[in-house]
């Protein structure tokens, strides 16, 4: 029931772009149940828009949490700071600066024997930066990013090396007053590869750093701890 439940929800999110609307996959480590991480991280994303629209980026902060609804599935949730630069569109070129903004997702581990791991995961990031006054007009802006994805990892002594797809959508909606646009990132670089790694700093502590490639150039590192 757990891999037809998971199967059909994956299927459903990846044949469906609306739903697959990219953010970090936080890895393959998953807490056991009743048992949760947490930590902060740093994560950049650089995207294009539609056509002619130009390009979006940010940089986010958060603080993590990721607890055990069961041993093979966790929620993950995050809150914190970021803004967003919408710029070489051909108008309305904007910086906007870090406010709030936060996140869910969660992730499930279809396979773990031998020190290799088959995880995947859904993501959303919603940034909602500072408003900003040009030319005698107010420009209000936020940043809607998601990915669903499947990681395939192997565990060394203190290293865990993990790679695999991601499907994602970003969409930079803007406010001119009191007029709402919707820009959506290229369709045509919806489907992406990430690889990251875990590094070991203590039994209960590690550093978490992943890049991805192809869909955006995105980049994220953090520092988590098991309680």
């Amino acid at each position: 029931m757990r891999f037809k439940f998971l199967s059909f929800f994956f299927l459903l999110l990846l044949f469906n772009p609306s739903l697959c609307q990219s953010a970090p996959c936080y890895g393959t480590k998953i807490p056991a149940k009743g048992g949760f991480f947490s930590g902060i991280e740093v994560f950049h994303i650089d995207r294009n828009l539609e056509k002619d629209q130009g390009k979006v980026k940010s940089t986010q902060s958060f603080l993590l949490v990721s607890y055990g609804l069961q041993d093979w599935f966790s929620i993950d949730l995050k809150v914190g700071i970021g803004g967003i630069d919408r710029y070489s569109a051909p108008y309305h070129n904007v910086d906007y600066s870090a406010r709030f903004d936060g996140g869910y997702g969660f992730r499930a581990l279809f396979f773990d024997r031998d020190n290799v791991r088959l995880t995947g995961g859904f993501q959303h990031i919603s940034v909602h930066p500072n408003t900003v006054s040009l030319d005698n007009k107010k420009y209000k802006a936020v940043l809607d990013d998601w990915q669903v994805s499947l990681l395939l990892s192997y565990d060394y002594s203190h290293l865990s090396l993990y790679a695999g797809p991601r499907v994602s959508r970003t969409d930079y909606i803007n406010w001119i007053d009191n007029a709402r646009k919707r820009h959506m990132s290229d369709s045509g670089d919806c489907i992406g590869f990430v690889c990251g790694a875990d590094i070991k700093i203590t039994d209960e502590m590690w550093l978490n750093a992943e890049a991805g490639f192809i869909d955006a150039k995105t980049a994220a590192i953090s520092l988590m701890a098991r309680f």
